[in-house]
């Protein structure tokens, strides 16, 4: 009885997974030129996985808006890595012009004292510890001096969620230093 058990169960796993390679809206050739166009696109090859599963998400969605679907899927799937590729450079290129602005600020100069150098290296080891989407505001936001909305901008998110991530920011940093007893 115990082997028929488990014979019944490998075969609804096999139906599982056959239901779900039914349910995938790129096959495997697809999946493949998606890939390519992605790694000829420039994006890293870490980061391909998470393209494919874009490209995979945008025919999902497109499928469930009652759109109907593209004529040529490939041809529709390589369009939208291509897409992605660039959309990842410009990402890249934004990261970079926000770390030469970060760079020229560092320049400037600062007082100097012993009050002012230990809380300078209890911030700088504070903000070591933030998550990077956290920090990236709470520097933009301080030390470069940008308005919350010019923040949004620049990085292409809500005003919310930069208010959002300076609040936790500031609550975990302002909590770094006390623990600290810098301040």
């Amino acid at each position: 009885m115990a082997v028929l058990r488990r014979k019944a169960r490998r075969g609804q796993g096999v139906d599982r997974a056959m239901d779900r390679a039914a349910d995938d809206p790129l096959d495997a050739a697809q999946e493949r030129r998606v890939r390519a166009v992605l790694a000829l696109g420039g994006v890293p090859q870490a980061d391909l996985p998470d393209g494919v599963q874009q490209v995979r998400l945008r025919l999902l969605e497109r499928a469930a808006s009652g759109r109907e679907a593209p004529r040529d899927v490939s041809a529709w799937a390589a369009v939208v890595a291509s897409n992605l590729a660039m959309d990842w450079h410009r990402a890249k290129r934004r990261q970079e012009r926000l770390g030469e602005r970060l760079a020229a600020l560092r320049q400037s100069e600062h007082p100097s004292g012993e009050d002012t150098s230990v809380l300078s290296l209890a911030v700088a080891q504070g903000l070591d510890e933030l998550p990077d989407a956290q920090r990236q505001v709470l520097v933009l936001r301080f030390y470069a001096d940008l308005p919350v909305r010019g923040i949004a901008e620049e990085l292409g998110i809500p005003e919310g969620t930069v208010k959002s991530r300076l609040h936790t920011a500031v609550r975990a940093l302002r909590a770094r230093l006390h623990e600290d007893e810098v301040v």
